[in-house]
Formats: C-alpha cells, sequence, structure tokens
C-alpha cells in the first residue's frame, strides 16, 4: 500500500463501517472492518494507479465525505462534521468499495485488473474477506455488503469504476 493512500483508505474504511456497521460483537466489527479496508484499499488502488496520482491527491485532499454524510442521513447528526478525519474520505473511492462490496464478482474483476496492472507484484497481499467471502465474513457485515442498503452510495461512481475495469481488461 502505497504510504500516500493510508490516511485516504483508513478514513474511508471508518467511514463505511460507521454508515453500515456490524450488528455482531467486537469479531464482527473487526471482520467487517477488514472487509470495508480491503473494498477501499482496492479501490483506492483502480483509482489512483500511479504514485503521481496518490501524491496529488495527498497534496489536493480526497473531497471528505459531507456529501455521503447528506446521502446516508448522517448530516443530521451535531458531531458527525466535528470528526478531522472525515476531511480524508475519498466519496469515489467510498462509491467503489461500496460497489465490490455489494456487487459479487465485481471484486474478483477489480483484483484481475490490479494483478495484470503489475499493482500486485512484491509481498503477497490477501484480499481473500473482500473476494470469496465466508458465511462468517458475510453475516458480520451484512449491511456493508447489502445491495439495497449501498445502491445510494454505490451508483454514485458505479459507471466511472466499470468503464475503468472495462478499460484495463
Amino acid at each position: 500500500m502505497s504510504p500516500d493512500l493510508s490516511p485516504l483508505i483508513a478514513a474511508t474504511a471508518q467511514w463505511l463501517t460507521r454508515a453500515y456497521p456490524s450488528g455482531g460483537g467486537a469479531l464482527e466489527s473487526a471482520l467487517a472492518g477488514v472487509q470495508a479496508r480491503q473494498a477501499v484499499t482496492v479501490a483506492a488502488w483502480l483509482r489512483y494507479p500511479t504514485e503521481m496520482d496518490a501524491a496529488l491527491v495527498a497534496f489536493a485532499g480526497p473531497g471528505g465525505s459531507a456529501r455521503l454524510d447528506w446521502i446516508t442521513g448522517a448530516d443530521g447528526d451535531a458531531t458527525a462534521g466535528e470528526d478531522p478525519w472525515r476531511t480524508w474520505v475519498d466519496e469515489v473511492v467510498a462509491s467503489w468499495a461500496a460497489a465490490l462490496l455489494s456487487t459479487p464478482g465485481l471484486a474478483a474483476t477489480a483484483m484481475g485488473v490490479l494483478v495484470a496492472s503489475g499493482r500486485m507484484d512484491g509481498p503477497p497481499v490477501d484480499f481473500r474477506r473482500l473476494v470469496t467471502p465466508d458465511e462468517h465474513d458475510r453475516r458480520a457485515a451484512s449491511l456493508l455488503r447489502h445491495p439495497d442498503l449501498l445502491a445510494p452510495i454505490a451508483d454514485l461512481h458505479r459507471a466511472e469504476l466499470l468503464d475503468r475495469l472495462a478499460l484495463a481488461v
């Protein structure tokens, strides 16, 4: 993972897990968090494929969570805008991650694109919980993977994700 994308990935994954929390205990929350982080990492690597792209977003900033909060209704929470980490949330990356989580097979396609691009060269990185979740993973992230619940976020930039995947194939 590029260190330049680390704050963006962490903040966007945190936004997803707060917007679509696990209904279980600590283990299920952790499993949902891993799935969100894996989806956001894949989405960020697709969105910012070069070091220059990562440097530009680090310099300009990803935009924040305001529109996402409004769409999910979190903007009514008086404390939502006060969290500094929310400025590092990337709307497009959140949308692409939501699409990867809620559309079976799309994550595998995205992983294929990353492998073909050479992004996965180097130390092995396991995205099993994203690409082939087991029953425990699905149960832990039932809200985070629910297509109807994620549709308002996933559909924001789904066309651009599909274009990116089609261009790379």
